[in-house]
């Protein structure tokens, strides 16, 4: 049974760091396309980041480049998000997903198929 638990959220000042976790359970990260969307009350989802191991191909939206950093730990099975710099326009609840769908490139255009969540993350000004 696939699962995605992410943890890691919480509420921190402008400036300051987080780091959020996804650990995954009845799949191995290293072989798909896995991506870190965010969610504001009304807003629309938005693809923040994405990793494959196999084509070894990072993306990341304009928003959060220089700032965030995807990875992963083979070993544990966990993806991971550095955000570093955090904005109040950061705050959002934060997903990890899976894709299954095989693409040229692995980043947050295609349809991903599994969804972790969500854990929420507050920035204060």
């Amino acid at each position: 049974q696939v699962q995605l638990v992410e943890s890691g959220g919480g509420s921190v000042q402008a400036g300051g760091s987080l780091r959020l976790s996804c650990a995954a359970s009845g799949f191995a990260l290293s072989s798909y396309c896995m991506g870190w969307f965010r969610q504001a009350p009304g807003k629309e989802r938005e693809g923040v980041a994405a990793f494959s191991t196999g084509s070894r191909s990072t993306y990341y939206a304009d928003s959060v480049k220089g700032r965030f950093t995807i990875s992963q730990d083979n070993g544990k099975n966990t993806l991971y998000l550095q955000m570093n710099s955090l904005k109040p326009e950061d705050t959002a609840m934060y997903y990890c997903a899976r894709r299954t769908m095989r693409g040229r490139s692995c980043d947050t255009e295609l349809p991903f198929t599994d969804w972790g969540q969500g854990t929420q993350v507050t920035v204060s000004s």
